[in-house]
């Protein structure tokens, strides 16, 4: 059994709500030239959910289900409260939506996109085709602070403590810890997020553009909801690059036509030795998990 410090951490509800899809002003570009103008960020995406793959949209950076903010006016993304929506919100947190004709029905947090700064909430189909615009959702949250208190070499962020506890992970001799994922992804494909502080809101892409590395590496088996590993980079301080290192994170977003773009992931563990030890599983994904629980 996994020892952690769950009797020290803050649990507070946050209140969002589903915010608007974004709409390009004008052409983007992808990364051999072609202008562009698709589905992307935010919404309430009826027909990408957890489970669903991260590929083959006719979409850019496509958040699955509902993408929330913790204001309506977007242009104070960055402000409080959606920066303590973002920062606070992690990755299995319940989700309750309090107003509307679903009102009541339960989903739980993905995770958290950043430059959007949207927190992804997974709801079944049958409760987002009732859902609007005006709803109220309020999230359970819990997590930030969390430590695993017999291996102080890894570090955990945006994962709520009742996931980690379902997350099938193995405590194996020497102070290392077996954790299941779907993919496992070399340093060289890690792009857009390289440059941040810290991963406690906002996500990492997987680069996509080079197809050669996209088939050897089955990064185009990802799906919505997939825990996958990244080799050889340390993101308790932002993205280091540090051989022997293991990061741990579940894919949020969509594949981009952007260049340095890719499936987004939002960083959940790391260890800047080998103490994270990923195993693969095709069925490391978090609907898994909570489909198991029920």
């Amino acid at each position: 059994m996994i020892r952690i410090n769950q009797n020290q951490l803050i649990e507070m509800l946050l209140q969002c709500g589903p915010i608007h899809p974004w709409a390009p002003r004008s052409w983007e570009i992808d990364h051999q030239g072609n202008p562009f103008i698709v589905p992307g960020m935010g919404g309430i995406t009826l027909n990408a959910g957890v489970g669903d793959s991260a590929f083959g949209w006719e979409g850019d950076h496509i958040e699955p289900s509902v993408s929330c903010m913790g204001t309506s006016d977007s242009s104070k993304r960055y402000e409080n409260p959606n920066l303590s929506l973002q920062v606070f919100g992690c990755c299995g947190n319940e989700a309750v939506l309090i107003s509307g004709a679903a009102k009541g029905k339960k989903g739980y947090v993905i995770g958290h996109h950043g430059g959007a700064e949207h927190l992804i909430v997974e709801f079944p189909k049958a409760v987002k085709v009732k859902m609007t615009y005006d709803d109220k959702i309020m999230i359970r949250s819990i997590g930030q602070g969390l430590k695993l208190l017999d291996h102080p070499s890894i570090h955990v962020q945006n994962l709520d403590p009742h996931l980690l506890k379902k997350m099938r992970i193995k405590d194996l001799r020497g102070g290392k810890l077996e954790v299941p994922v779907t993919t496992i992804v070399p340093a060289e494909c890690m792009g857009s997020g390289i440059g941040s502080l810290h991963f406690k809101h906002g996500d990492y892409d997987v680069m996509t553009s080079d197809e050669d590395a996209v088939r050897k590496y089955k990064i185009d088996k990802m799906r919505f909801g997939d825990f996958v590993a990244i080799k050889d980079h340390d993101t308790r301080y932002g993205a280091a690059l540090r051989r022997g290192a293991v990061s741990i994170g579940i894919v949020i977003h969509s594949d981009s036509f952007l260049a340095g773009h890719g499936p987004g992931i939002t960083m959940l563990m790391t260890s800047p030795k080998s103490d994270i030890v990923p195993r693969l599983d095709s069925k490391a994904n978090i609907k898994e998990l909570f489909q198991a629980r029920r």
